[in-house]
């Protein structure tokens, strides 16, 4: 049985977020929370409140045994871009893009 959580428009860039995805897939959500906690970026933290989400979907929804749940899936995909720009020289602008990401995590009780 598989528990999800999804955050979106989080304001981070998805790149950025890519990388603790996948640190943590296919762990155990013990070792994933330890890893999430130790981690200095801010895309961690962001990751670690969908993770207790999905986990508790998990327990709450489905009485799936916490103990027995891993990382199925963890991804950062795009979210809509904020367009800012940025004044140049002569009067013209530069276009600035904001990225935002959303996230979702999977949590299973099978292999």
């Amino acid at each position: 049985m598989e528990a999800k959580a999804i955050a979106k428009y989080i304001r981070i860039s998805p790149r950025k977020v890519h990388f603790i995805c996948n640190e943590i897939r296919g762990k155990h959500i013990d070792e994933a929370l330890s890893i999430l906690k130790f981690t200095p970026k801010k895309g961690a933290r962001e990751l670690l409140a969908v993770l207790e989400s999905a986990i508790a979907n998990a327990t709450n929804n489905f009485d799936l045994d916490r103990d027995k749940l891993y990382v199925k899936d963890a991804q950062a995909t795009d979210g809509p871009r904020m367009k800012r720009y940025r004044p140049k020289a002569h009067g013209s602008a530069y276009p600035i893009l904001k990225r935002t990401a959303h996230l979702s995590v999977v949590v299973s009780d099978e292999k």
